[in-house]
């Protein structure tokens, strides 16, 4: 059994409910703070985290990240450090727009995929002008990898976005989690994880609306 004391321990937290959300909008890199009812989210989540000593915490550099982010680290006095490399995935033309227009434009593009004699590795995601599951996944893991070697053996917040953290969980451990459907990170959900800066473990998770696979012995 691998020995992970010395593995950085992260708590990569959705944002409460922002106004895109409440609007049934698709947000991605549009800026919008958090609802009234998103703060409350938080206030409970600080409370439920609330003996975990954090020894450094991280947001997206968008504004219902960096809210969350200082509601959970106002009690702990900790200075919140921003990176644009967790904001959400880009949405392209659709950002800021009803969800049911990105929607009805993803069903086109995955029958145009289809229908491609030669798709050259692109994805709907491509064909909509959006950041595909490539990229998004890229730029997280760089970061994290990043942020766990410099922090061996210590406990770090990250609040994040829900569509990140569902490609994130499905990336890392795809046997137990599979392929997790949109709008199954729910707001003020969070993922425990443990990292060296190679290696990743998902050790608990709050908020994911998932069937958990058992692992194979």
């Amino acid at each position: 059994m691998t020995d992970k004391s010395s593995y950085c321990t992260f708590y990569i937290v959705r944002h409460g409910e922002a106004e895109g959300n409440a609007l049934g909008l698709m947000q991605g890199h549009y800026d919008v703070p958090l609802t009234e009812k998103g703060k409350a989210q938080i206030e409970d989540l600080s409370i439920k985290l609330k003996d975990i000593i954090f020894d450094a915490a991280y947001s997206s550099d968008l504004l219902r990240t960096k809210q969350t982010a200082e509601i959970l680290s106002k009690e702990r006095k900790l200075a919140v450090q921003t990176s644009h490399l967790i904001r959400e995935r880009h949405f392209g033309a659709f950002e800021g727009k009803p969800a049911g227009e990105y929607e009805r434009r993803a069903v086109e593009a995955k029958e145009e995929l289809a229908n491609l004699t030669n798709a050259m590795g692109k994805t709907h995601h491509d064909l909509m002008g959006a950041e595909n599951d490539m990229k998004l996944i890229s730029r997280t893991l760089t970061f994290l990898r990043e942020i766990a070697v410099i922090n061996p053996s210590k406990t770090v917040l990250v609040v994040a976005h829900g569509g990140l953290m569902r490609v994130l969980i499905s990336h890392i451990d795809p046997e137990r989690f599979g392929k997790l459907p949109s709008g199954s990170v729910k707001n003020g959900a969070f993922v425990k994880m443990l990292a060296d800066g190679t290696d990743f473990f998902i050790e608990e998770t709050s908020g994911v609306e998932a069937i958990i696979k058992s692992p194979k012995v």
